[in-house]
């Protein structure tokens, strides 16, 4: 597969889930304020630092008010992780590549973008009241998976497309949690209290999680929380299954058996997956949630760029095979 292509439809596979995690990111915020937090700076301020966007936020905005973060994460092209900058760069990568798409697809991409400009024409309302414009997004971004998964032939760019997906899932679920550990944990009086238990709940909805999660373990415990999102191995949203996932897709581009490897990439996911595969609960309390998540997010990321230098990096790929030849 060209490198353009393949380059195209990652990036499209993964623009369209990260705007919807931005909307899962705004949705368990807004559900974490029924605890009492409502309208506080410190409530809404982790969203932006959990993106690693504080700098381009401090620029245009300044003040970590409601209004603010919410304009800056759902309608502020200045943004490029915005959902609507997310929605239009989606749409971009899949114009580059439309005759490699099928029609249900690139309809489906399209109709994601234009909602999302409609939607910005309400700016006002939608700001005040983003609840509808949110499960919108959330729906959008399912029918594009969707139609992916039903009329794409699943060869080498449907993998692209999924190891896109999986690695900004894993990584966006792995930053949901950041939030909720800067929103509440540094008030220890909270831990186990009902408003810790109320907000984890809205947690785990705003993942899509809680009716799994209370099928498996019942009652809301911070341990089963984390167990289910980062370990859990047959949860579409946790970690542990996205990143393995991920592995399969990857091995199924490069054609290396799993458990070896012949990348960067591959190895460095190899491990990844290794440590998720081989981690409880006691051993990431015991090295910290942040610091348990956000090595895991330096991984991904480093993921990401070992993806870039392999397979979408033309010069690089031209050396390489420059010098197998030699």
């Amino acid at each position: 597969m060209l490198s353009r292509v393949a380059d195209a439809v990652f990036w499209m596979s993964r623009y369209i889930e990260r705007a919807e995690n931005v909307a899962r990111f705004i949705d368990v915020n807004q559900a974490i304020s029924l605890g009492g937090r409502v309208g506080m700076a410190d409530q809404w301020a982790p969203l932006i630092y959990a993106n690693g966007d504080e700098e381009t936020f401090k620029e245009l905005y300044g003040e970590f008010s409601r209004r603010n973060v919410l304009r800056f994460l759902t309608f502020d092209r200045r943004n490029p992780n915005s959902i609507l900058s997310c929605a239009a760069s989606a749409r971009e990568n899949a114009r580059t590549i439309r005759d490699i798409l099928s029609t249900p697809m690139w309809e489906a991409v399209n109709r994601f973008y234009l909602r999302m400009r409609e939607a910005q024409g309400e700016e006002r309302g939608t700001l005040n009241n983003p609840h509808d414009f949110l499960e919108r997004v959330k729906r959008a971004s399912h029918q594009v998976i969707g139609v992916t998964g039903v009329t794409f032939s699943h060869g080498e760019a449907w993998n692209f497309a999924t190891l896109g997906r999986l690695l900004e899932r894993a990584d966006k679920t792995s930053r949901i949690l950041d939030v909720k550990y800067f929103t509440l944990l540094p008030d220890v009086s909270l831990v186990g209290s009902m408003i810790d238990i109320v907000q984890w709940s809205a947690l785990l909805e705003s993942t899509s999680a809680l009716h799994m999660y209370r099928k498996r373990f019942g009652g809301i415990a911070f341990e089963n929380v984390i167990d289910f999102l980062v370990l859990d191995p047959h949860f579409p949203r946790s970690m542990r299954f996205c990143l393995a996932e991920a592995e399969e897709c990857l091995h199924a581009i490069t054609g290396t058996p799993i458990r070896s490897f012949s990348c960067p990439a591959e190895q460095l996911l190899g491990k990844l997956n290794a440590k998720l595969n081989y981690s409880s609960v006691k051993d990431i309390r015991r090295e910290g949630l942040h610091e348990f998540i956000d090595d895991a997010q330096q991984q991904i990321n480093l993921v990401g760029r070992e993806v870039f230098n392999k397979f979408f990096d033309v010069a690089s790929a031209e050396q390489e095979q420059t010098q197998q030849q030699d």
